[in-house]
């Protein structure tokens, strides 16, 4: 920038008015958003085939680059994010989609929420990005919307994978999904593993509310140096969030209240229970 402030800018193809519509609705909808747990938007461009979009920097890049570098670039100094830092990014994407769902006028389902959408800052504090797929409406209790379905694989929710119909538990879904891979490390699609363990969320769901197979689970970078007592109860979490069913997960504002005890404790190894309470769930581990 020209006062030496760093930013990020992604270039778009514009072709045909209808993707002309979407980079107005994109721009018209990234003025509108201001939150710490959301990229700050600077601005934007669109002079002739032009289409460029201006974003605070993030010098740690996203989640995926940390929770599953690639080959080609094992050489890089990617963080192994310790059991803390993984609690505050669950709990900033949960503050982020909270501010989408709850605080937004009108209120916004991102759908396409996922690591590589999940930026970091000099802190690894995390900060949502890339809204050119949301969606969004006036009414916060009864918002849906029917769609067509586009999404990236592993991360969108059954209900709108089958029938195009999109909530805000939609990305609750996908949130849990994000939470299952900073539990585990493991990728949401893996064919490289067993047929049984190749969908992240088939094979962790049964082991998630079982204290002896969730600890088996964990993320090996992590070496052991977590609080058992946060684990199981991040994993009841991701357990509600990925439910088959969209109306047995909880709202991402019930989310954020169970992991706020987390955080607050995150140094201590007894940890207040943290519980998701709705009109159709609660979960207690066995």
């Amino acid at each position: 920038m020209g006062d030496g402030t760093a930013a990020a800018i992604k270039v778009l193809r514009v072709e045909g008015k209808q993707r002309e519509r979407e980079f107005r609705m994109e721009v018209d909808l990234l003025s509108r958003l201001h939150s710490q747990f959301l990229i700050g938007f600077l601005g934007y461009c669109a002079d002739q085939h032009h289409r460029l979009l201006v974003f605070e920097y993030m010098p740690n890049g996203c989640l995926q680059q940390h929770l599953h570098p690639p080959p080609s670039q094992s050489d890089k100094p990617f963080r192994s994010l310790d059991w803390r830092a993984r609690l505050r990014i669950a709990l900033d994407c949960a503050r982020g989609l909270e501010f989408l769902h709850e605080h937004s006028v009108p209120a916004v389902i991102h759908r396409d929420f996922k690591c590589s959408n999940i930026l970091l800052d000099q802190n690894f504090g995390a900060k949502i990005s890339d809204f050119g797929m949301a969606k969004t409406g006036w009414d916060k209790v009864n918002f849906q919307v029917q769609t067509r379905v586009i999404g990236t694989t592993g991360y969108v929710a059954p209900e709108y994978a089958s029938t195009g119909r999109l909530t805000t538990k939609s990305d609750v879904y996908s949130y849990g999904v994000v939470l299952l891979e900073l539990l585990t490390g493991r990728t949401p699609v893996d064919t490289s593993r067993p047929q049984e363990e190749q969908v992240l969320v088939s094979w962790a769901l049964p082991r998630l509310t079982n204290r002896e197979k969730v600890v088996e689970m964990v993320d090996p970078s992590l070496q052991g140096q977590y609080s058992k007592k946060e684990l199981i109860q991040v994993a009841a979490i991701a357990a509600v969030c990925v439910q088959s069913e969209a109306d047995y997960r909880p709202l991402i504002t019930d989310v954020v209240q169970s992991l706020i005890p987390l955080i607050r404790n995150a140094s201590s190894t007894c940890a207040t229970p943290a519980r998701i309470n709705n009109d159709k769930v609660q979960i207690t581990m066995p």
